[in-house]
């Protein structure tokens, strides 16, 4: 069977890394003898720049007509001057919504070899190992109305946070999924002693619990988990959360991995699967080959083992990262006395070498 798979580099070192991803797919195409078809499609600033829009109509079909999307990253100083509809990010949110991408995965493992990479001390860090599980599509990001009205120091700002009760049940129908095939025990996240949406999402979550009573559910106050994420992280399994809470403690959680260079992502939902690295674009790196390609490919073991169900050549994958760790390869972001640094490209290189050494 052939699959066709768009990669989409985006901007900054979203390009540099999407294209190690890219070669370790290819990689496993050869070594499984699966078909993998990569077509690249351009999206973000640098399609502003080509074409005056963020998600040309080109990007999207290509996207709509493909098995799974690698993506890069988008934005930069650059277009950060444009109106909030009009920068390169509403090219993602317009794709998220199109293809009703509502659940985003974000694992937050520490590789044991990494340990001393966390800031976090190793009594509280060691052996943690947590998903998020956050809702994408609704919420303050997509919410209407919202705008600014008024002029001088009457202006006023105004966003919509707002969610439908079948908009919670099916993440978290989909988070209590997610636990049971991990350690059994989810923790939704809200503000419900203030936010009065938070209250119906808590009230869901809770009803959509008596159909898992395999998986232990707790509640917790956002400003509360935001804390416990740096004080006790292994006591977090699974976490569900709405998209702006979500955006913010799955980017926390980087620190238990020592950096956001090795954290992948999932945005599933609809047909398409979208898989990218939770980084960004690094402006102030781009170009430079020294930016962490493994959270990129390691969203491509993710886009194996979710759109394209070969967990086997995720879980290859995901050995060969392991294994270039252990013998001691590190980017500058997770350098330590005693390893040795590599570039980019050089990392890429290390993994496809291992990769391949699995397949023979």
């Amino acid at each position: 069977m052939t699959y066709r798979i768009a990669v989409l580099p985006g901007d900054g070192i979203g390009v540099d890394v999407t294209q190690e991803a890219a070669r370790v797919l290819q990689t496993v195409g050869k070594g499984a003898g699966v078909g993998l078809e990569l077509e690249e499609g351009i999206i973000g600033g640098v399609a502003i720049d080509a074409h005056g829009t963020s998600l040309p109509d080109a990007t999207l079909r290509l996207c709509q007509a493909s098995d799974a999307i690698l993506f890069g990253a988008v934005g930069g100083p650059k277009w950060d001057a444009l109106r909030p509809e009009h920068r390169p990010e509403r090219g993602i949110l317009i794709l998220r919504k199109t293809l009703d991408l509502y659940a985003n995965l974000r694992p937050a493992r520490l590789h044991p070899m990494l340990v001393d990479s966390s800031p976090l001390r190793r009594s509280v860090v060691e052996g943690a190992d947590l998903m998020v599980v956050r809702e994408l599509t609704g919420g303050l990001y997509f919410g209407e109305p919202r705008g600014i009205e008024g002029t001088g120091l009457a202006r006023r700002g105004f966003n919509t946070m707002a969610y439908t009760a079948r908009q919670i049940e099916r993440i978290a129908r989909l988070g209590f999924g997610v636990a049971r095939g991990r350690r059994k025990r989810l923790t939704s996240v809200d503000k419900s002693n203030v936010l009065v949406v938070s209250q119906l999402w808590r009230e869901v979550v809770t009803e959509v619990g008596k159909d898992y009573p395999d998986v232990v559910l707790d509640h917790l106050l956002v400003d509360n988990c935001a804390m416990a994420l740096v004080a006790e992280p292994r006591r977090f399994d699974t976490i569900l959360t709405e998209n702006t809470f979500g955006d913010i403690l799955s980017d926390e959680a980087a620190i238990i991995a020592g950096s956001m260079g090795l954290l992948p992502s999932a945005s599933l939902g609809g047909r398409v699967g979208l898989y990218e690295p939770i980084h960004g674009t690094a402006p102030d790196i781009a170009g430079q080959g020294i930016a962490n390609p493994l959270a990129a490919i390691l969203s491509a073991a993710m886009l194996l083992r979710h759109s394209l169900e070969l967990p086997g050549e995720a879980e290859r994958v995901e050995r060969a990262v392991d294994r270039v760790l252990a013998a001691g390869y590190r980017t500058r972001d997770i350098q330590a006395p005693g390893t040795m640094l590599v570039g980019t490209t050089a990392m890429g290189d290390h993994v496809v070498r291992e990769l391949e050494a699995l397949y023979r």
